[in-house]
């Protein structure tokens, strides 16, 4: 397998340590050492041998029980009181999609197993396999995909892969002259009864039956919820690999991480498998390949794109025809506005969209005229106003409303029941553009609107950001600026969420913001003002979640101007977290050992106390104060 190389350190004080994923990485010791040593300088390497004795001195395992109910899922922090969805999901998913996804997720760990397993013998695993793991697992990311229709052909399309994968497993093993080993997971046999494979009804029982819950006896509730994590932390991986790949970037030794991770879950050494510190490390590994995951990502986008650019992003509409492209997909708003190009009809950005307004390649289309809307979970009452068609390129999609269904449609992942699901690429847009035609769009009057706020400054990627290293690290030693605050992450319905509305607002003038993901919407639109005299705006917004590969670029940057590491920066973060790409970013900074995150608006509710207070201990994790930001604020100036 690849080496999967992160950044190179020669001690404490660099943010980064030689790190290389091999083949024999989590075989037959999965006791993996973390890239990054912890907070004092004479701090030992943080390992999962560490996390076992925080293990052994933690309070009492909680009752493993099997909760009752028409589902069972705690993805992510919408969970139900906290706890776990089980008559219906808070995003909209239903029992019968979350059946589905279960089965799927199954199936999928069959295909890791022999996958691995045959690659370990020198049989070439096509990038296409690694292409449908990443897809599939992508398609289970919270509010994504609730098409049952979509699942059965990823039920059916995995199956067959594995089919295939299990005769080369066995034809390598008789060229080596070796007995196939008779794996005894379900997941490597399991088919459907006769004919049954498309009867969405007969699926969803079979799908009942492999139950994330399942495993709770067998592991415990803490390994049990520490290996969920490992998972939902993979769909998060597994959804920014599939970005890079589509944009050019793809690493096989990633994809083999991703089955050999999984292929551990379910064949794994039988102790190591429940023993709680080795999934701790493990957990800790997905983080480390995340942040090569992102690197690639990264580098798809400004290779194609070109590095982002401060720019500022229009508000107002402009008068004309209108199309409206929302969630995170670059590559689908290079193919759009092609084919929108000599049209007559704007395009428009929305949520996670509004980097693309900074990527010089993509700005250069003038039909590219502005933003609309704020972050995902206002999206009923953004898309009913907007007079034209929505392309939905990702997460995030809730339960559209009868005002706009007539035009929206659903591409990749993305998937709602009897919403059309179209290819850009090989399809084209002109269903997209005849709905447009069919549609009022903005007039003049709508032009004129009083608008609260009538642009936003985004574009301080990595290079932007390095470029004006000097005017900080400067502000720094004058005492013209006191603390750094990342605030970034995925934005919510809840309430609680106004914490980092109010936080922010809190903050002084000497300090300044570096956000990123959709939390930015909760106060990107106060005005901050310039720190001091340096030019510099005080909120520097790095854009989408995954450029959390430009805040380590930025606070390394930062620790070796002042011979220091990131844990010693007047430097502090609070992350909002809704699904599994924040829990990916979240691993991934744990395992560069950062400490004295906050973390909000709740912790994730598949992680039982004793595993809680193991990451407190080890990371200094806390939970944001939703009721005193004030509280939270004087601590972290005092860090």
């Amino acid at each position: 397998m690849a080496a999967l190389r992160l950044r190179a350190a020669s001690r404490l004080g660099r943010l980064f340590t030689e790190l290389r994923v091999s083949q024999t990485s989590l075989r037959p010791n999965l006791r993996l050492k973390s890239s990054l040593t912890g907070g004092e300088a004479t701090r030992a390497p943080i390992t999962a041998a560490a996390f076992q004795n925080a293990f052994r001195a933690a309070s009492t395992q909680p009752e493993e029980q099997i909760v009752e109910g028409d589902m069972f899922c705690y993805q992510c922090e919408q969970s139900k009181l906290n706890k776990h969805c089980t008559e219906i999901g808070v995003c909209g998913k239903t029992p019968q999609v979350a059946a589905l996804q279960d089965l799927m997720v199954h199936v999928i760990k069959g295909v890791c197993l022999y996958s691995h397993r045959a690659h370990e013998l020198g049989v070439s695993i096509p990038q296409e396999t690694y292409s449908f793991t990443f897809s599939t697992l992508f398609s289970t990311l919270t509010n994504v995909n609730f098409d049952p229709d979509r699942f059965l052909e990823y039920i059916a399309e995995g199956v067959s892969i594995r089919e295939q994968l299990r005769e080369q497993y066995e034809e390598a093993c008789k060229n080596k002259g070796v007995t196939p080993k008779q794996f005894e997971h379900s997941s490597t046999t399991w088919l459907p009864p006769s004919g049954m494979m498309g009867d969405v009804e007969v699926m969803e029982a079979e799908g009942h039956k492999v139950s994330v819950q399942n495993d709770v006896k067998e592991y415990g509730a803490d390994v049990h919820g520490v290996r969920q994590m490992v998972i939902y932390g993979l769909k998060g991986l597994a959804s920014y690999a599939r970005h890079a790949e589509l944009l050019g970037q793809f690493d096989p030794a990633v994809g083999e991480f991703v089955h050999e991770t999984l292929a551990f879950l379910i064949d794994g050494d039988e102790t190591e498998r429940h023993d709680l510190g080795a999934n701790l490390g493990l957990a800790l590994k997905v983080g480390e390949v995340n942040i090569r995951v992102m690197e690639l990502l990264d580098k798809g986008h400004c290779t194609r794109f070109g590095s982002p650019e401060p720019t500022s992003v229009n508000l107002i509409p402009k008068e004309g025809k209108a199309i409206l492209v929302s969630g995170h997909d670059m590559n689908d708003m290079e193919a759009i506005l092609k084919a929108t190009e000599n049209t007559g009809i704007n395009v428009y950005t929305h949520g996670e969209m509004l980097p693309a307004h900074s990527y010089p390649e993509l700005k250069k289309y003038k039909h590219l005229v502005g933003h609309w809307g704020g972050a995902w979970q206002l999206q009923k009452f953004e898309w009913a106003d907007f007079p034209g068609p929505i392309l939905v390129t990702t997460n995030c999609i809730i339960e559209p409303m009868k005002s706009y269904r007539d035009r929206l449609f659903t591409l990749n992942e993305v998937g709602w029941p009897d919403i059309p699901h179209i290819d850009v690429h090989k399809d084209g847009m002109a269903v997209v553009i005849d709905n447009a035609n069919k549609q009022p769009g903005f007039t003049a009057a709508d032009t004129q609107k009083d608008m609260r706020i009538k642009t936003l400054t985004i574009g301080f990627g990595h290079d932007a950001i390095i470029a004006n290293a000097g005017k900080v690290i400067d502000a720094i030693k004058t005492g013209k600026l006191k603390r750094i605050f990342v605030v970034g992450g995925c934005d919510g319905r809840e309430n609680k969420r106004k914490y980092f509305t109010q936080f922010t607002q809190a903050l002084s003038d000497d300090t300044m913001i570096l956000t990123l993901g959709c939390a930015k919407y909760r106060f990107n639109h106060l005005d901050f003002g310039n720190l001091s005299d340096t030019g510099l705006p005080r909120l520097l917004d790095l854009g989408q979640c995954n450029d959390t590969y430009t805040a380590i670029l930025a606070a390394q940057a930062l620790a070796d101007a002042f011979g220091t590491d990131v844990n010693h920066l007047p430097l502090s973060i609070s992350l909002a977290w809704m699904e599994q790409k924040a829990i990916a970013v979240l691993l991934s900074l744990l395992s560069l050992g950062i400490q004295n995150i906050r973390l909000g608006p709740v912790l994730p509710a598949f992680l039982t106390p004793k595993v809680t207070g193991i990451l407190v201990d080890k990371f200094k994790i806390s939970l944001v104060d939703n009721k005193n930001p004030q509280a939270d604020l004087d601590k972290m100036m005092q860090e």
